[in-house]
């Protein structure tokens, strides 16, 4: 689980760095804090429910279910709702390209984040059917 964990992290911290560059270059510096803060935004609900799925693979079909479309739910609320607070209430995020960031940093956690899932949950079946 923690080898997951420190997977979502590293290819989140890996996207950011490889845009770092240019974002800063085309963006300033606000780019650089848009992104940073759009990857916390995406980062925190991907890894509460990456664990949450994974701990699921050992339970009841329901608790399966319950897990993808729960974590569905608990990554879309926390993230649109993060993001569209910062944008709304702060005069420094009332940009559109802060929520570019934040739907590009979306769609690669949860990318990366269901790659791990699938890896992990055929791993986990083939050791089952060995047993």
């Amino acid at each position: 689980m923690r080898r997951n964990l420190g997977l979502l992290v590293g290819a989140g911290l890996g996207f950011w760095l490889a845009l770092f560059y240019p974002a800063r270059l085309f963006g300033g510096d606000s780019a650089v804090i848009f992104s940073a803060v759009a990857w916390a935004l995406c980062l925190v609900p991907a890894a509460a429910t990456l664990m949450w799925s994974q701990k699921a693979f050992t339970g009841t079909p329901e608790q399966q279910f319950l897990a993808v479309m729960g974590g569905t739910a608990v990554r879309m609320v926390f993230v649109i709702g993060a993001g569209m607070a910062l944008f709304s209430l702060s005069d420094y995020f009332h940009y559109p390209s802060f929520l570019v960031w934040v739907v590009m940093f979306y769609l690669v956690t949860l990318a990366v984040e269901i790659s791990l899932l699938l890896t992990g949950r055929s791993a986990h079946e083939s050791s089952q059917n060995k047993g």
